[in-house]
């Protein structure tokens, strides 16, 4: 295959349960109203992105969706311009080196927060990939809305653009037929929608303020920072960084709606920012504030317990986290590092050593087999590839330029 001229040289469901659990959710909330929106919704015609692209893979077939697109190994990387976001589609090579493949608009804007420099959304989880049902989310925070994609391969399809049901979306969370949007400004929130086929409906009543204070600046650190499931969907996790120095855990009922409130640990001067989840279930967190990682075990009143101490990574703004089986690699836009670390089974980490990227390293996505990491960095909007070795030490193996990402945000792998 060709390699494509950003590249630059190497450094040394089952279908009927689907559909049953889409109209219970309706029937739980009464949403005669919502069903008919749907139905007219699902019956528009797409806003295509990429013209004599194939219609989007409908739920019954999801798991085919999964192994084309696991096949295919795409990257796709959000550019968060401000001008005109874009999405930009690039190919995997079987080395793991990527050659673009397409640039797609959103139909929306990027946004920047104040006070942020290489990471304008501040937040982890901005570009979200559904790779079940073939879908992949896009926030456009200068906009107010979200983007949905359906994925052919390493190509797009824009679907619906749709409102986030806040101001300035930064995250995405899905789990199922339930896709929930973070907004970072007036106080925070977020927003659940029910996905039918290829689109998504809003519900109002999924709605959920997170009464931060929304005078607080700056901005880029005063906002929330991640909202994702638990492995199970029984819960919805939210960070919120320096605005409430928290973490905020959702309750999600059995049709998809969270509860009226967190629960909500404190977590004074941490600043948590972004996280994932171990394959033991626990929540790896980064805390901005003494650039490190701490590991809670969440149990199923959503209450969080703290396991040892948090760990530091010696690294300046540790903020963004990404995992690969047993092994966790942290970002540290600061300095311009990776910080990796392995988890054993009772949730302590051992740091695996710091690898170095270009300026501003930001969101990070690891390739489904686990063998690939690539991490997004914002100084120059560059993405930096690497090999995960047996032991988890990553090995640089190249770098692509993402056009007008400068600051951009929003990462996700196939």
């Amino acid at each position: 295959m060709p390699v494509s001229r950003d590249r630059r040289p190497a450094r040394p469901a089952h279908p009927a349960r689907s559909r049953m659990h889409a109209l219970r959710a309706f029937g739980a909330l009464g949403a005669l109203g919502a069903l008919g929106a749907a139905t007219a919704l699902v019956a528009a015609p797409a806003a295509t992105a990429a013209p004599h692209a194939p219609a989007a893979p409908a739920a019954p077939a999801a798991p085919a969706a999964t192994a084309h697109i696991h096949s295919a190994a795409p990257v796709f990387v959000q550019s968060d311009n401000p001008a005109a976001n874009t999405v930009v589609a690039y190919h995997r090579a079987a080395d793991g080196t990527l050659s673009r493949a397409g640039v797609y608009r959103t139909g929306g804007k990027g946004g920047v927060l104040d006070g942020s420099v290489v990471d304008h959304l501040a937040s982890q989880g901005s570009l979200v990939l559904d790779a079940r049902h073939g879908l992949l989310y896009a926030v456009n925070a200068g906009s107010d809305t979200v983007t949905v994609f359906a994925v052919h391969s390493d190509r797009l399809e824009r679907v619906q653009v749709i409102s986030s049901g806040g101001d300035f979306p930064v995250g995405v969370a899905v789990h199922g037929n339930a896709v929930y949007v973070l907004n970072a400004l007036d106080g925070g929130s977020i927003q659940g929608f029910l996905r039918i086929g290829d689109r998504l409906v809003r519900l109002p009543s999924w709605h959920r303020g997170l009464g931060l204070d929304p005078s607080a600046a700056p901005q880029f650190t005063h906002t929330p920072g991640q909202i994702s499931f638990t492995p199970d969907g029984t819960k919805l996790v939210v960070t919120t960084k320096a605005g409430g120095n928290s973490i905020e855990v959702f309750p999600v009922g059995p049709f998809g709606g969270p509860a009226a409130r967190p629960v909500v640990t404190a977590t004074p001067d941490a600043v948590p920012f972004g996280f994932t989840f171990d394959p033991a279930g626990r929540l790896q967190v980064t805390e901005a504030g003494p650039n490190a990682v701490a590991t809670f075990t969440l149990a199923r009143d959503g209450r969080l317990t703290q396991v040892g101490q948090p760990v530091a990574t010696g690294q300046a703004a540790t903020c963004w986290i990404v995992g690969a089986g047993d092994r966790l690699y942290a970002s540290n836009a600061g300095s311009g590092s990776l910080s990796g670390y392995t988890v054993d089974r009772h949730g302590a980490l051992s740091a695996l050593g710091d690898t170095a990227t270009d300026g501003g390293t930001v969101d990070a996505a690891v390739s489904s087999d686990g063998r690939y990491l690539y991490a997004q960095t914002g100084a120059a909007g560059v993405v930096d590839e690497f090999r995960v070795g047996r032991d988890g030490s990553l090995t640089s193996i190249g770098s692509v330029t993402v056009p007008d990402a400068v600051g951009g945000e929003g990462i996700a792998a196939g």
